[in-house]
């Protein structure tokens, strides 16, 4: 995050910490060690990004607007508590792709736990080229930047890393236990809550860098919802009763997402499979397979060590299945 931006989320939480009183220009200043004048424009600054500052020459500055809900790369790293991931910030109103965006960061060197997060997508997309509703001021469209040193056949287990963490932070907020859709689509009563596209760059020996790009309806009320997409999919919200924080649940995620990634780091992929499985909810039912190759049905038998799908075909034959989508048949 550049000085300005830091300077800024710091005067945010002077002003939160004020609880709608005022807090003096000079103790601002002398908290984050800048001048007056420096005060005056990060201010300004921030009134241009949408807060509601009063300024009084006698008490100082004060936040009219504390209770509403500002989403903008302020907000997300207020609510930070991680030590990489989201400690450098891509915030954009409206976007083609978050993860079109994080390959072009990735070429350029951005650091590992990069973030890019978009109010709107013109051009998201899911698994297998499928587009991913993204309407404005409603749910959370983000992609993270990692930089594993592992090879490239293990980047696989990034989708598992990734659907934990998604998994985890959703679970802090709806009554409702997500479910793992192999490998990566997270759901709530059966239905699409969240998506995980992985996309990489790399050598034959080597990992330049792991895109994980998520989407997470938070907002999205069912009448929001196309009508193609109402039997299948729905939202946070919709399951809590309320509506979401989206900053603060773009923290709780980053936190998740940097826990799980160490854990992997550091323990390998078993820990992390094993948390997966917990939320996995296709063992022992009737799956449907679709592949680029072949589409058959059978009783899910879970997964192997590698996280590949174990499926008992008609014939009794235990297929792996390393790739395509699945659907649990009632």
């Amino acid at each position: 995050m550049q000085q300005k931006e830091a300077a800024e989320v710091e005067i945010i939480k002077l002003l939160k910490a004020a609880r709608s009183g005022f807090i003096s220009g000079q103790s601002i200043s002398n908290g984050l060690g800048i001048s007056r004048t420096a005060i005056w424009k990060h201010i300004k600054n921030l009134r241009e990004m949408g807060y509601s500052i009063e300024a009084s020459p006698s008490k100082g500055y004060r936040l009219a607007d504390i209770a509403k809900a500002h989403f903008n790369e302020i907000e997300v790293s207020y609510n930070l508590s991680t030590e990489f991931v989201g400690r450098k910030i891509y915030f954009y109103p409206e976007i083609d792709s978050t993860n079109i965006k994080a390959f072009e960061l990735g070429r350029s060197a951005a650091p590992e736990g990069t973030v890019i997060i978009a109010d709107t997508q013109a051009k998201g997309k899911g698994r297998i080229g499928r587009k991913w509703e993204s309407p404005a001021g409603v749910n959370l469209y983000t992609s993270v930047i990692l930089r594993p040193d592992i090879p490239p056949q293990s980047a696989h287990n990034l989708t598992f890393v990734s659907a934990v963490a998604v998994a985890e932070a959703i679970s802090l907020y709806s009554p409702v236990r997500p479910v793992v859709k192999w490998p990566n689509d997270i759901l709530l009563d059966s239905k699409k809550v969240a998506g995980i596209l992985m996309e990489m760059d790399s050598e034959i020996d080597r990992v330049h860098f792991v895109i994980a790009g998520i989407g997470v309806n938070l907002n999205m009320t069912e009448a929001m919802l196309p009508d193609f997409l109402r039997p299948i999919a729905t939202s946070v919200c919709e399951k809590k009763g309320g509506a979401v924080n989206r900053a603060e649940f773009a923290g709780c995620l980053y936190a998740s997402i940097e826990k799980w990634y160490k854990i992997y780091l550091d323990q390998g992929f078993t820990p992390v499979l094993d948390e997966w499985k917990r939320y996995f909810g296709s063992e022992g039912k009737r799956v449907r397979v679709v592949s680029f190759t072949n589409t058959f049905e059978g009783i899910c038998m879970g997964v192997d060590s590698d996280g590949a799908l174990l499926v008992k075909n008609s014939k009794g034959v235990v297929e792996r299945v390393i790739s395509g989508d699945v659907e649990t048949l009632r």
